[in-house]
């Protein structure tokens, strides 16, 4: 297959990458490769795809949000979740379809905190929230048995970064998130949520 993966250079891009690129011809674009998409702007992904041509898969491993107590999250930080996390992986798919094989899939990612709170992590939640309802709504409208799916893991072992924050969740291999990712890529599921904790 020929799969185009946004975000590959991140902890989960890289797991994906890793679990699928032996078997399959992966392009990695993110705002700092060629070719390069900025999924905060509609028009760099309408130009990726014009560029990349007809492709099997579409993985997004992109996402942020900020990170702040509830007191102190203003509706332009739920805003900025919103677009980041959320609108730029609902436009990938609303632009990229046309774009995508017969057949072919879309797997977009979120995180335990659709499911598990997180103090200061509200924002993010939310936006996590939003795109696994946006995949059980839109899977059975896509065209040309175009399937759906999110890879929504806990922290990952190769993020220590954030396990101070995650305290009491244990966190999970790459190779467990790859699998996900195969698996919603390589498999026959649609519309799910696929938690890896």
């Amino acid at each position: 297959m020929k799969i185009l993966l946004i975000g590959a250079t991140g902890h989960v891009g890289s797991a994906a990458r890793q679990a699928l690129e032996d078997r399959h011809e992966i392009i990695a674009a993110s705002r700092s490769s060629e070719p390069g998409v900025d999924l905060l702007d509609p028009d760099s992904v309408a130009r990726l795809f014009e560029r990349v041509g007809t492709v099997d898969a579409v993985i997004s491993a992109f996402g942020a949000a900020p990170v702040k107590p509830f007191a102190e999250l203003a509706r332009e930080d739920y805003l900025q979740a919103f677009e980041r996390k959320a609108l730029s992986q609902i436009d990938l798919v609303r632009i990229g379809a046309p774009h995508v094989a017969d057949g072919g899939s879309f797997t977009l990612t979120t995180g335990v905190l659709s499911r598990e709170p997180v103090p200061r992590f509200t924002a993010a939640a939310m936006a996590n929230g939003a795109v696994e309802a946006y995949v059980m709504a839109v899977a059975p409208e896509l065209p040309r048995g175009i399937r759906i799916n999110a890879v929504s893991p806990s922290v990952l072992q190769s993020a220590p970064d954030y396990h101070a924050a995650f305290r009491g969740f244990v966190p999970v291999p790459s190779e467990r998130v790859g699998a996900a990712f195969a698996r919603c890529v390589e498999g026959s599921i649609t519309g799910r949520a696929l938690a890896v904790d």
